[in-house]
């Protein structure tokens, strides 16, 4: 007779993200003594304590914290497959969620979302827009079936491809010094006000591939949130961004923007999917990459 139930897992999860008995408690609608009741019982048959009691706090024990790791990997996993089979009973396939690991990834990827709806008219897909650079984990916490990342980080159990290519490049507005170049070095961006995303430079390939192996840093970097903010900001001479050749000659009839070269080779770049390897074989998210993969061959 197995002694964990899914119950005890969502208590452990509950405690852990309220804090106290009382508020998680009140978020699984159990009074204060039968969740009380239940903590003391799996204790009892577990032979192990869960918590420490800090006045009506708890903090987690060894074995808490590691049953705790255990209800976050496994709970959401069960949410996706009762989920999953409540649509089959619909008569549904099912919904493919998709993380989005980069800003200018969207763009490319709403070329991809119509056709791919077309083919498959039974399936739903929700676009997940806050795993901004931290994918991986919603990959594993089964939040997300697919992660459209430029960075794949490889990991057991995990499996990228690479679905489409482009080159990054600088953009600068109307009357730049630099527009008419060939290409431009990393020392001629040491003057400059650089616009990025909101991301640490340790993701940027501006800074990774192109003015951190030089020693060159702008004089001045600036965050904007939206890629049109961005080119607006460009086009009206507030400083230069790094963004795909693609996405700046998609815009160009839009804003006053020109793609620069970074350097003599430019810096080379790709759009990978990644997904669980257990779900390599489910039609429509194979489907989906298969799609993606043609898009880019079809444009190559």
């Amino acid at each position: 007779m197995s002694i964990l139930e899914r119950a005890h897992l969502e208590v452990v999860r509950a405690v852990e993200r309220q804090g106290s008995l009382t508020a998680a408690a009140e978020t699984l609608h159990l009074t204060q003594s039968a969740l009380s009741h239940t903590v003391r019982k799996l204790e009892d048959q577990l032979g192990v304590a869960i918590w420490y009691r800090e006045g009506r706090s708890l903090r987690p024990t060894q074995a808490g914290a590691y049953l705790l790791s255990v209800a976050n990997r496994l709970l959401p996993q069960i949410d996706q497959a009762e989920e999953r089979l409540k649509q089959f009973a619909q008569g549904e396939r099912g919904t493919l969620r998709i993380g989005m690991e980069c800003h200018p990834c969207y763009q490319w990827l709403m070329k991809i979302v119509s056709p791919y709806l077309a083919a498959w008219p039974a399936v739903d897909v929700d676009v997940k827009q806050k795993f901004q650079f931290g994918g991986i984990g919603a990959l594993f916490g089964y939040e997300i079936d697919l992660l459209v990342t430029p960075d794949p980080l490889y990991k057991p159990g995990l499996i990228f491809e690479p679905v489409f290519d482009y080159e990054q490049v600088l953009v600068v507005g109307p009357g730049h010094p630099l527009r008419q170049a060939a290409f431009v070095r990393p020392k001629q961006l040491s003057d400059e006000t650089l616009i990025t995303y909101p991301v640490e430079t340790e993701r940027l390939d501006i800074y990774t591939q192109f003015l951190t192996p030089a020693g060159i840093s702008p004089r001045r970097q600036k965050s904007i949130e939206t890629t049109d903010i961005m080119l607006q900001m460009v086009a009206s001479g507030r400083g230069v961004a790094a963004l795909p050749r693609w996405l700046v000659e998609e815009q160009a009839d839009k804003f006053d923007v020109a793609p620069v070269k970074l350097g003599r080779q430019g810096v080379a770049k790709q759009i990978f999917v990644g997904f669980r390897d257990a779900d390599a074989e489910i039609d429509y998210l194979r489907a989906f990459v298969n799609l993606a993969r043609n898009h880019r061959d079809n444009k190559a």
